[in-house]
This record gives structure tokens, sequence and C-alpha cells, in this order.
């Protein structure tokens, strides 16, 4: 049997990964998986039913692999994420967090329903025992004139004397980060991307801040192009991943290979 080590992305599917990893291994766990969504053809099934028997096949061997402190998160779609939210709580995950992303993407134009501008992330632990940095991931003050007032004599609340933290204020479960298609616009237009569904490098750069520390060890059994593996590397953490396509492991290699240690 092949023995996997850390700090590497192997090209295999996730069953067979996940397989040959021991169980309460990892602090951390962070998936982009399919959606169903026929995106790619690897995003594509023949029935919700078959899509959910996939599903939920990965997250009974994947659970495991979480140590008793670990936290989980999963991106997908509101629909299935309401599915797999009942699912994990029935296999006994905590659930702390539905967040929205707010995408910015501007890409879908709905004229029967409202249009759709956000992707979710669920997030579980699976005790109360968990890692969560909340002074890493704070961001800035909305109201400028207000905090720089608030900072030179405070704001009353609740009969005590406010003042606002330096670091900016706690991270809400609403998240404003603009999609890897915008980020990326040369002239205006949207060039062709590696990989079809690409996650923001700070987007997920939040989520290893706030619930891993240094030296941790974060999972990514659907690694695409890397990104995950990348915020792990910056950020001193260790990694581990897997993907089906042999060309994105490739890429993410490269990716690898010209962070800085």
């Amino acid at each position: 049997m092949q023995k996997l080590t850390i700090n590497k992305l192997y090209v295999m599917d996730c069953f067979e990964f996940l397989q040959l990893l021991p169980d309460e291994f990892v602090d951390l766990i962070v998936i982009d998986p399919p959606y169903n969504m026929n995106k790619d053809k690897w995003d594509k099934f023949n029935s919700n039913e078959d899509f959910f028997k996939f599903t939920y096949s990965y997250l009974d061997m994947l659970v495991p692999k979480m140590k008793i402190t670990g936290s989980f998160y999963i991106f997908n779609s509101p629909f299935n994420c309401a599915f797999i939210l009942k699912y994990l709580l029935d296999k006994g995950l905590i659930f702390q967090n539905w967040i929205t992303w707010d995408k910015r993407d501007g890409l879908s134009a709905a004229r029967r329903k409202y249009t759709n501008a956000q992707e979710t992330i669920l997030f579980f632990t699976k005790s109360h025992n968990y890692t969560f940095n909340v002074d890493d991931i704070r961001i800035p003050y909305e109201s400028v004139e207000r905090i720089e007032h608030a900072k030179k004599k405070g704001i009353i609340k609740n009969g005590k004397r406010w003042f606002p933290n330096p670091k900016g204020k706690l991270c809400t479960d609403v998240w404003h980060f603009s999609s890897e298609r915008h980020k990326n616009k040369i002239n205006g237009k949207t060039p062709k991307l590696p990989h079809v569904t690409p996650k923001p490098l700070d987007l997920i750069e939040r989520i290893i801040k706030a619930s891993s520390n240094p030296g941790d060890l974060v999972l990514d059994c659907f690694v695409g192009i890397g990104t995950t593996a990348i915020a792990a590397k910056k950020l001193g953490r260790n990694f581990i991943g897997c993907d089906i396509n042999l060309e994105y492991i490739k890429i993410a290699n490269r990716r690898l290979r010209m962070i800085k240690k």
C-alpha cells in the first residue's frame, strides 16, 4: 500500500486518497468539491440522486480523518448545502456557520428569479474544543469617521466606553471577495482560467488563518490547481491533497514552487 507524505499533492481520486490516510490525522479540512452544475466533465452527474450518493460517500470517508479538535469547511451551492448540512449533523459534526460568499461576479443574469450572486461555505467542527483565531481575521470598520472619533474619545455602549480594536471589527458570516475571473481581468475582459471554478486565494487564507495554527495539517481532496495548498504553505501550515486531474496537479506544483519559504 502506498504511504502518503505531507506537503505533497497526489494524482488520485478522493476515495483512493482518503483510504490511504489514517483516521484523526488532520487539523483542518477545506474542500471545494463538485456542485453538479455541469461546469466541466468532473462536475457532471446523471441525476441529483447520483450526485448526493457521490457526495455522501466521500463525506463518510472524510469525517474520520479529522482530529477531535479539527475543523471542516465545504463549498457548494446553497441548495446542495441544505442537504449536506443535514447529513453532517447526522454524522455528529457540530455546526458553526453558514457562510455566504458574495462573489461580486456579475456572471449570472436571471430573468425569472433573483440573480445568483453567492456561494455557500459550511463551517463545522468535530467538538467544542477547536481552533478559532478570531483576531487574525478581523476586517476593516465601515464607518470611518465614527471610528476615527471613537479612537480618541470612545463611544458609550451599555454604560461603558468602547474603543475600536486596532485590528478591525469581528468577521461576519457574509464574505465579500471578488471571484478569480474578475480579479484577473485584462482590459476589462475576463480571461479563460486554467480551472473553471478557482477560489480566491485571500478567501482561503481567511479560513486557514481562522481555523488552524502554524505547523497544523490542512487537507484538500479536491485540490484543483492548488489554492488551498498554496495558502497553507504561505501561512506556515502543512498540507496534503489530491486531484484526479493530472494537469491540475502539474499547475498546482508549479504554483507551489514559486512560493518562497
